[in-house]
């Protein structure tokens, strides 16, 4: 898991999959406002604050980067929403549901104690409203799951994100190993290259001697034979053979040196 200290500062941008999440846990508010016989007489009354809490809901969750006071300020109004609702049919615990739906926006928009305050926040005013309109024992026990829900979300939220930080950072690491890689062939490559010009290069210069000497030596040869020739010929025919062998043996020697020049075929 990576460090707190590595997470960014900039609000977090909310996925397709917690968003849909949210409007259906919305959609079954209103399924539930419709289902239950009591809030009958005042059902325009609740039609008609769910449609401004889920309307303030959708330019919020769209346009998540609004300054920080306008979003402290959007939340005091959701939840003044989501209390008057609950005012108006006390019976009618299972609207606070809807404080769910900020924990999320809130793991979203916050990071560090400004998130944890607003979600301690609504988790106390979840339990305190049902408590006041519905006594201790109710009012705690019908809050409890929506409670435990406000907290688990945004935990939840947060390790998605880390894990997702993790996963970004692992594969930026690997793609660097990979080129860095990459980079050390070429190196290697190019040190073979440079192995194989000096080893031409030595090859070269120790041909250009050898070269040198042997037609020095047969030139040499060449000239005693030359000169036997008027003085004892009968020393000439092994000073030929000397020659003969010495060529040979020049040849021989040319052939392996120019051998050992050759590049090595690509296979």
């Amino acid at each position: 898991m990576l460090n707190p200290k590595d997470l960014p500062a900039q609000p977090l941008k909310p996925g397709p999959i917690g968003t849909a999440a949210m409007y259906l846990t919305f959609t079954a508010v209103v399924a539930r406002t419709l289902a239950v016989k009591e809030i009958r007489p005042l059902l325009s009354w609740y039609l008609g604050l769910e449609l401004v809490y889920i309307l303030l809901f959708t330019v919020f969750i769209w346009r998540h980067e609004l300054p920080r006071w306008l979003f402290h300020l959007y939340l005091g109004i959701q939840c003044a929403l989501v209390l008057k609702m609950l005012s108006l049919c006390p019976d009618f615990d299972f609207v606070v549901v809807l404080f769910l739906i900020l924990a999320y926006q809130v793991s979203l928009a916050f990071t560090g104690w400004n998130r944890w305050i607003w979600i301690s926040f609504l988790v106390l005013l979840t339990a305190g409203s049902l408590i006041f309109f519905l006594g201790w024992i109710k009012g705690l026990a019908l809050a409890l799951t929506t409670m435990a829900a406000e907290i688990v979300l945004p935990a939840y939220v947060m390790v998605n994100h880390e894990t997702e930080l993790a996963q970004a950072r692992s594969q930026q690491l690997l793609n660097e190993l990979q080129d860095t890689h990459q980079q050390l062939q070429r190196y290697a490559d190019q040190v073979e290259e440079l192995a194989a010009i000096q080893e031409r290069n030595r090859l070269a210069s120790e041909l250009h001697d050898t070269v040198s000497q042997l037609i020095f030596s047969i030139n040499l040869t060449a000239r005693s034979a030359q000169l036997l020739l008027e003085r004892d010929p009968a020393r000439v025919p092994q000073q030929l053979n000397l020659l003969q062998e010495m060529t040979s043996s020049a040849l021989g020697q040319l052939r392996s040196l120019i051998t050992q020049m050759r590049p090595p075929q690509q296979s």
